[in-house]
C-alpha cells in the first residue's frame, strides 16, 4: 500500500473514532462480560484492591488476590468464597521483589490459569518532604508504585498477546498528573506509572493487539486509609469514598475507557496545565490543595 492510501486510510479511521467518541457523549457505553475472566489484583487485601476484588467477584470473575499481607488477602478471599466457592485465590507477594513476582506468577498460572485482566493497584506513600525521606523509602516507593508494573506485565502479557485478549489496568493517581508538596517521591513514581501505561498502549496498538485494552485511573484522595489525615477543601477537592471511586473504576474497566480522572474537574485542570504559564499553574495547584493538603497526613504506616 502506497503512502497516499495509508494516509487516506488513517484519515478515515481518525474521523470514525472522532464520530464514535462524539456519539459516546450521548449514548451509554456497552459493558463487557467479565464472568469468564481471571482477574489479578495487586494490593488486594485492603482499600481499593479489596473493593475491586469484591466487585469483580460479584460479576462472576475468578479473582486472584496478591498482597504482602497474606492474612488480609486471605480474609478477602474467604469473604468471596463464602458466597461463590473457588472464585478467589489468595497469594502472598511482595511486588517490590522481581523474583518473587515471577515466582508467584508461575504458581498462579499452574493453580488457576492465564490471567486475562491485570490490575496493578499496590502502592505505598511516605508522605514527607523530599529532604525528610530516607533514601531506602524513595527506592521502595518506586519499586512498588511503578517498577513492579514491569514485572507483572512481563509475567502476564505474553498469554494475553498469544490470544489477543486481555486488559491491563493501572491504578495511578492525580499525583501522576500534578505535582504536590510532601509527595515528591510519590508523584514521581505515579508519573512513571502513567508513562508506562501510555507507552504500553502505543506499543500494543502498533502491534495490532486490538483485543488487549488498557485503562489508567488517576484519582485524587480516597478514604481508603492510605492518605488518612489529609485535609482538602470539600468544595474544591472532596475526598472520595472507596465505594464511589471503585464504582467509577469498574465502569471505566468494563467499558474499556482509556483514561479515568476523578473528580471530573481534573480533566479541565489537566488541559489548563498544558497551556497556562508556570506561575498560573502553581496558583492553580495551590487552589486544588497541592500546597498544604499533606500537612496533616497520618497514613497507614504512621498509624501503625
Amino acid at each position: 500500500m502506497n503512502k497516499f492510501l495509508i494516509f487516506l486510510t488513517d484519515q478515515l479511521k481518525i474521523w470514525y473514532h472522532l464520530f464514535t467518541a462524539f456519539l459516546g457523549l450521548f449514548l451509554p457505553s456497552r459493558r463487557k462480560d467479565v464472568s469468564k475472566e481471571i482477574v489479578l489484583i495487586t494490593g488486594a487485601g485492603s482499600g481499593i484492591g479489596r473493593a475491586l476484588s469484591l466487585k469483580f467477584a460479584n460479576l462472576g470473575s475468578t479473582v486472584i488476590l496478591w498482597d504482602i499481607n497474606k492474612s488480609a488477602s486471605d480474609a478477602v478471599a474467604d469473604e468471596i468464597n463464602s458466597k461463590s466457592p473457588n472464585k478467589a485465590f489468595s497469594y502472598k507477594c511482595d511486588c517490590s521483589k522481581k523474583e518473587e513476582v515471577y515466582r508467584v506468577a508461575e504458581n498462579v498460572k499452574k493453580d488457576v490459569g492465564d490471567v486475562t485482566i491485570l490490575v496493578n493497584n499496590a502502592g505505598i506513600v511516605s508522605g514527607n518532604k523530599i529532604l525528610d525521606i530516607p533514601d531506602d523509602k524513595i527506592e521502595l516507593t518506586f519499586q512498588v508504585n511503578s517498577i513492579a508494573h514491569f514485572w507483572t506485565i512481563k509475567a502476564f502479557l505474553p498469554a494475553m498477546k498469544k490470544n489477543n485478549h486481555g486488559h491491563i489496568v493501572t491504578i495511578a493517581s492525580a499525583a501522576g498528573m500534578f505535582g504536590s508538596c510532601g509527595l515528591v517521591d510519590y508523584c514521581a513514581s505515579k508519573y512513571a506509572a502513567v508513562g508506562t501505561h501510555s507507552a504500553l498502549t502505543v506499543e500494543l496498538f502498533a502491534e495490532k493487539m486490538d483485543g488487549i485494552h488498557t485503562t489508567c485511573v488517576c484519582p485524587t484522595y480516597i478514604d481508603s486509609g492510605m492518605f488518612d489525615g489529609v485535609k482538602t477543601d470539600p468544595w474544591v477537592m472532596p475526598i472520595m469514598t472507596v465505594d464511589y471511586a471503585t464504582d467509577r473504576m469498574m465502569t471505566a474497566i468494563l467499558t474499556n475507557q482509556h483514561l479515568l480522572m476523578m473528580p471530573r474537574m481534573l480533566y479541565l485542570a489537566y488541559y489548563l496545565q498544558s497551556c497556562l504559564p508556570i506561575p498560573v499553574q502553581l496558583l492553580l495547584n495551590k487552589w486544588l490543595g497541592g500546597y498544604h493538603a499533606m500537612d496533616t497526613f497520618i497514613g497507614r504506616r504512621k498509624q501503625q
